[in-house]
């Protein structure tokens, strides 16, 4: 949780020192859950697999995920509807 705080800190202060960034509530809303769904799924992860290789190759394709949906949020790479096009 402490690092899902301090990873949402960023666009705070990068709001303060610039134009470019202009989250909403609503988007700091979704970063989080996103951040935090994606730390809990690795961690139950962690404690339900046994097989290291599995555990890594798991919590790679959901970071994975992470940054792909992160992405289409951000600037719309695929297209869908999800990112407003």
């Amino acid at each position: 949780m402490l690092i899902v705080i301090i990873l949402l800190t960023i666009p705070i202060i990068a709001m303060q020192l610039t134009d470019e960034v202009n989250w909403t509530l609503q988007d700091f809303i979704v970063a989080a859950a996103l951040l935090l769904g994606t730390g809990l799924l690795c961690e139950f992860t962690l404690k339900k697999v046994k097989q290291p290789k599995y555990r890594i190759a798991i919590c790679l394709a959901f970071l994975l995920l992470l940054l792909l949906i992160w992405a289409e949020l951000a600037v719309g790479i695929f297209r869908t509807p999800l990112s407003g096009h």
